[in-house]
This record gives C-alpha cells, structure tokens and sequence, in this order.
C-alpha cells in the first residue's frame, strides 16, 4: 500500500516537511480513505497521523575572531600617490616649455631634478620660480 500522496498532501496541510509525517499503522485504513484537506486534519487530530519533533543539528558556537595578517588594518599612507601625482603634473608642464621654447635643455634638467627632491608644491609654485628665474 503506497501512501506517498497522502504523505505530501499531509505534509502540505499541517505545513511540515514529508519526513516528519507518520502514519499510525492501526489507522492506515482510515488514511488510505482520505480525500479532502479536512479528512487530514481530522486525523491528525484523532492521532492517526503525527509529526515528529524537529532533529536539528547542534549550534555551533562561533569562534572569536583571530587577529592575523588578514584582519590587520592599518592607516594607509598616500604620501606615494600624491608624490606621483604632483611630479607627472610638473613634469608634464615643464615638457611643455621645452616645446614652446620657454626653457632650454639644460635648465629643463635642473628643474625635472628639483621637482624630483619635491621642491615645488604645485604648478603655480612651478610657474612662479620659473617667472623670478627670468
């Protein structure tokens, strides 16, 4: 005798999964006889059908967090970054004036060597030391 539709129409009624149904084995007649929602409900009332309890696994207790290098989180230093920034800014302007014919060869040299030692700020400090050169 196959009760696996009466398994999953119980299932659906009394909103549990398949594996937690049973059948009382005394009462397989009256289950096979059912039809309608209701029928289930009444036997599960009556006792013809139980659920089983719930068999979840343990709770796991999480670990504390270990501090390693992963986790470590340090202020990060962008003196780099600016340094890069600002030099390919005054590097490329000075190229420019080598173009235009602002500057000669010589002096673009010893610029490019100041802006490397970080003696200017910014382009208009750039422009400035240039214009007091001259």
């Amino acid at each position: 005798m196959n009760l696996a539709k009466k398994k999953e129409l119980a299932a659906k009624v009394l909103k549990v999964g398949k594996n937690r149904i049973v059948f009382m084995k005394n009462h397989l007649s009256e289950i096979k006889e059912a039809i309608t929602r209701m029928d289930i409900q009444d036997l599960h009332k009556s006792g013809a059908i139980q659920i089983k309890e719930v068999c979840g696994r343990k709770k796991i207790v999480k670990r504390k967090n270990r501090r390693r290098g992963g986790k470590i989180k340090n202020k990060t230093n962008n003196r780099k970054a600016e340094y890069v920034i600002i030099t390919r800014k005054l590097r490329k302007l000075v190229r420019g004036f080598v173009r235009l014919g602002v500057i000669d060869k010589d002096k673009n040299r010893e610029i490019r060597r100041q802006i490397r030692s970080r003696k200017f700020r910014s382009k208009r400090h750039l422009k400035e030391s240039l214009e007091e050169l001259q």
